[in-house]
């Protein structure tokens, strides 16, 4: 079947899957090794069924099944790993599964603390797009922002991206929504489990008339709100809540015209958890005894955004998406004041927030059979807050404590960020076989650094036989700095007291700038087993990391005056009837030097070893590897998937690892039709099998703060109605 229609997003990465039927308000065929070609259409919520689709429009659709989780985008030039509803719901948590384990089970993705993941040793550089508009990130911390279930597809796209996409290139997170298209419908769902989890969802979507809608929300608590500091099973003083609500609304103007918005929200509360009979450093006038494990710091953070979106077309060859964007973070630390000054010598209330507002706009033209020309560009300002309230003690020129009645200092800051990008390409199909992109984007930011620059881009993908597909690419990469920074003036106010930093040197940080190099094949062993292999290279100036330096869970970023990542990826993936499986297997050097910036966070002794010697960044993993599989009998779905890490890095100036872990994740779902309450799915899963103790970080190394442990054996039991 063949579809011709206009496509509803132009700064979508045209690498679609199954979430085009969910736009269009078809559902997915059912599983096959078949291919189907479709665009989207804003003029109409049902495709139409045609015998032509132009050349220039055509995306390759594939069944929701494992084997069309990976594969070379012709559109990009780059790997595109997708995830659909289906895939997350048959996880063995299902939608409650956190989005940073969905993205693990991605290549080259590796898992850090704080909810964090790291892909192709970059250490966040993520972009986030939401049905093709980007969202503006948030404050750097632990709170998961994005929830999967009102997710229709994820693709992560990585490798040389095409001009369009700018800014943050380690990877680009593109989320389909869900739609309400297909049929007015709803759920409401409870799951609870181990330390005292206890979770309550809910969903509503349909369409009436020209309108179409959905709507979620989340409530969560439970007695692991962050990673445990130490091995045990429960750990001390981590409580947290966190309510998550998200709405997409669509209205057709029109024939060929439709205007969305997209809301979502985000309150969570955090208890930062305690290491129990840690050594008192100092001393507090008044207090004499005050055991680690009775500390009661605190983080909250709030995201709220909105993005509004006009699309329509003109004629039959141009195409355009016009976007308004606005994002409000916060992040604030609340203390223990005795607690922490007795430990470690300064308490510090922190409050970041940032309002940004930002336009987006998306053409496409399709020139002829051979050439499609795409342009567009995107601005946001930002105004960003910074405060700080310290408690502190007076000290001698070493360091060491003088009195023990403590003092107070505060910092303020207050910075309007801007950011400009412009960008022009063309994806030509030079022949039947070879489809090459190229172009370049103009970035410019002017915010604690004001730097620009011209990034061209080209990249090729080659259909060797009709099993084998090559792919090779070249991108200039402008990543500007993260936003948050502590300023001179609040070192300096420091200074004389036990809460200067090692150093007082805070050299600006830059932004970075990198040449990106991408070649991979992907083969179709037979109609049920694809593989894949995808190698990179990158060359860096200026590579920017971040650290925890503080008692506050936020992140400081900084430059190495040279950087280079490089790795190679493979990856399985087989469908057959109701059994899916799926392997991916990464590895990856991420490597630095001379740090240039923001020196005053580190030790004297340190700085000088790195300023003459490569060392690994501290997020480097060598070794990441995931696996799943799920199947589907009588009912009920049996999953199962697995993570395998050789261990980030510790010591001093990262020269060793972390020991390597494994864990796996068992579920089981069933569908029941009962006569009182209709349908229902109840849900069973094993988080951590087999009960593995595993430490993601002990502490040590450059931009390190406290140990984090990976959760132990949890058990959740869930059910969820549907009407």
């Amino acid at each position: 079947m063949r579809y011709r229609v206009h496509p509803l997003s132009l700064a979508i990465s045209l690498v679609l899957s199954s979430s085009a039927f969910a736009t269009t308000g078809e559902s997915s065929p059912a599983a096959t090794d078949s291919t189907v070609t479709a665009a989207i259409s804003p003029t109409n919520s049902t495709a139409k069924t045609t015998d032509t689709v132009d050349d220039a429009l055509k995306v390759v659709v594939k069944a929701k099944r494992a084997s069309s989780r990976n594969n070379i985008s012709a559109e990009t030039g780059g790997s595109s790993y997708h995830i659909t509803a289906k895939d997350i719901a048959s996880m063995p948590q299902g939608d409650s599964t956190p989005l940073n384990q969905v993205l693990l089970q991605a290549p080259g993705v590796a898992q850090d603390s704080f909810g964090q993941v790291h892909v192709r040793g970059d250490h966040g550089d993520l972009q986030y797009r939401i049905n093709g508009t980007i969202l503006p990130e948030s404050i750097s911390g632990f709170g998961q922002t994005l929830d999967p279930s009102f997710m229709q597809s994820v693709n992560v796209l990585t490798g040389a991206l095409p001009a369009q996409y700018g800014d943050r290139t380690a990877g680009v997170v593109d989320i389909q929504t869900k739609t309400g298209a297909v049929a007015n419908t709803g759920s409401i769902g409870v799951t609870v489990g181990s330390n005292d989890s206890r979770e309550v969802t809910g969903s509503v979507s349909g369409s009436k008339d020209n309108l179409t809608y959905y709507v979620s929300g989340s409530f969560l608590s439970n007695d692991l709100g962050i990673e445990n500091p130490t091995a045990s099973n429960d750990p001390i003083h981590d409580h947290t809540n966190q309510f998550k609500g998200f709405g997409y609304f669509s209205y057709l103007l029109g024939d060929v015209s439709r205007v969305s918005l997209i809301v979502g929200s985000t309150d969570g509360r955090f208890q930062i958890p305690n290491r129990p009979d840690q050594t008192q450093n100092y001393q507090l006038a008044g207090v004499s005894n005050y055991p680690s494990a009775n500390l009661n710091e605190s983080q909250n953070e709030i995201t709220r955004y909105g993005v509004l979106t006009f699309q329509s077309s003109i004629g039959d060859r141009f195409d355009y998406q016009l976007s308004a964007s606005s994002r409000y973070t916060s992040v604030n630390f609340n203390p223990d004041n005795i607690g922490d000054l007795i430990y470690t010598g300064v308490a510090s209330t922190i409050a970041r927030s940032g309002w940004e507002n930002g336009l987006q706009a998306d053409g496409t033209y399709r020139l002829d059979d051979r050439h499609t020309i795409r342009f567009g560009g995107v601005a946001s300002a930002e105004r960003l807050d910074s405060r700080g309230e310290f408690l502190t003690f007076p000290a001698d020129a070493n360091g060491n404590q003088t009195s023990d009645q403590p003092i107070a200092y505060q910092s303020k800051d207050q910075k309007v960020a801007y950011l400009e990008g412009l960008y022009l390409q063309d994806e030509w199909k030079a022949t039947d076989k070879l489809t090459v992109n190229y172009g370049g984007r103009f970035d410019h930011v002017d915010a604690y650094v004001t730097a620009s620059q011209f990034s061209p881009r080209i990249n090729a993908v080659y259909e060797l036989t009709p099993q084998t597909t090559l792919h090779a690419g070249y991108a200039r990469y402008f990543t500007p700095p993260p936003t948050e920074l502590v300023t001179t003036d609040t070192i300096a106010a420091s200074q004389g007291t036990t809460s200067a930093p090692a150093g007082t040197l805070n050299d600006p940080v830059k932004a970075e700038r990198s040449d990106y190099y991408d070649f991979g094949v992907s083969h179709k062993l037979t109609s049920k087993l694809t593989i894949g292999l995808d190698s990179y290279y990158k060359k860096i100036t200026n590579m920017l990391d971040e650290g925890q330096f503080g008692s506050a869970l936020l992140y400081t970023p900084f430059n190495y005056a040279q950087g280079k990542v490089y790795g190679v990826e493979l990856t399985a993936n087989y469908h057959d009837g109701n059994f899916s499986a799926y392997a991916n297997l990464a590895r990856a050097t991420a490597l630095g030097k001379n740090i240039i910036s923001s020196q005053y966070t580190f030790d004297a002794n340190e700085l000088a070893y790195i300023a003459n010697h490569w060392i690994h960044l501290d997020h480097d993993q060598t070794l990441s590897a995931s696996a799943g599989m799920s199947y589907r009998w009588l009912n009920t779905t049996y999953s199962a998937d697995a993570i395998y890490g050789s261990g980030l890095r510790k010591d001093f100036a990262n020269t060793e690892h972390l020991p390597d872990y494994f864990t796996m994740n068992l579920g089981a779902s069933h569908t029941f039709n009962t006569v009182s309450l209709g349908q229902l799915e109840g849900r069973v899963s094993i988080v951590n099998l087999f009960d593995k103790v595993y430490e993601i970080r002990d502490g040590s190394g450059v931009g390190v703060g406290a140990p984090q442990f990976g959760a132990r054996r949890g058990y959740y039991l869930g059910v969820t109605k549907k009407f």
